[in-house]
């Protein structure tokens, strides 16, 4: 266990990193006593900083849904992170390659809450009674920490959450069996990866009520109108400059963004 001193040290290397875009060493090499309870503190006190500058929540992502994803991690539950207004991207923007330290892209459905959820005891019918709709999208993860990160690493830098697209065509939760999306993701043209959203703990909505239950048990309410990030079915795409990343969904459209 880190004491606050160490804790709110490290949420400012964190920043310091994203700012200038070059990744800091191991929070975990540093602190070899760190806990998912540090990281999580460290995250949240990084996170307060940019609010408290003017930055906005809109939401959080699930990270670490998949099972080979947690047993390389080492883990055996997901992950999260918060989601602020300045990471959303506009579907088919360019951005600067230079604002990250190495993007990559990740295939995802994003919910849009229309009642809250709070744990504990949320499940996937809960979920989706209380999505608005859901609609493809991209997220960028981004490494403010150097290779190779532990988990507790990855958790304190906010999940390796970077930017958020949304596009395509926006569906109730109930119209479309959500665990049979799929997911292309294309680079420059040529198919990277490929995969269904029931990669994600089997349905996607049961990675939004992991996230609601376990903020719950810290009296943290999933708010209506937040976006969450239920979790990638596909692996991640590395982005070069110059590269076009496209998440082509199916009947549900697509969404894409280009690093320039």
């Amino acid at each position: 266990m880190l004491s606050d001193a160490d804790r709110k040290k490290a949420a400012q290397l964190l920043l310091t990193a994203e700012r200038d875009r070059e990744p800091i060493t191991q929070l975990s090499s540093v602190w070899p006593a760190i806990t998912f309870e540090d990281a999580y503190a460290i995250q949240n006190e990084v996170q307060s900083q940019k609010m408290a500058e003017g930055r906005k929540l809109i939401g959080h992502k699930v990270g670490l849904t998949s099972k080979a994803m947690q047993q390389s991690s080492q883990i055996n539950e997901p992950d999260y992170g918060h989601l602020l207004d300045d990471m959303m991207i506009a579907d088919g923007a360019k951005v600067p390659h230079a604002n990250y330290c190495a993007p990559r892209v990740e295939v995802e459905l994003a919910f849009i809450l229309g009642k809250p959820l709070k744990g504990p005891g949320i499940g996937l019918t809960d979920v989706l009674r209380a999505t608005e709709y859901v609609v493809p999208a991209l997220e960028i993860v981004d490494a403010r920490v150097q290779n190779p990160r532990k988990i507790f690493d990855t958790i304190s830098d906010n999940g390796a959450a970077a930017g958020i697209v949304t596009g395509g065509r926006p569906i109730g939760p109930m119209d479309v069996d959500l665990r049979w999306v799929g997911g292309i993701m294309y680079r420059n043209g040529e198919i990277e990866e490929t995969g269904l959203a029931a990669g994600v703990l089997g349905h996607p909505a049961l990675g939004v009520a992991w996230l609601a239950n376990k903020l719950g048990q810290h009296g943290v309410t999933l708010e209506v109108g937040h976006l969450v990030l239920s979790g990638s079915f596909t692996r991640v795409v590395w982005a070069q400059k110059g590269d076009t990343l496209h998440g082509d969904f199916g009947p549900l459209g697509g969404v894409a963004i280009q690093f320039v």
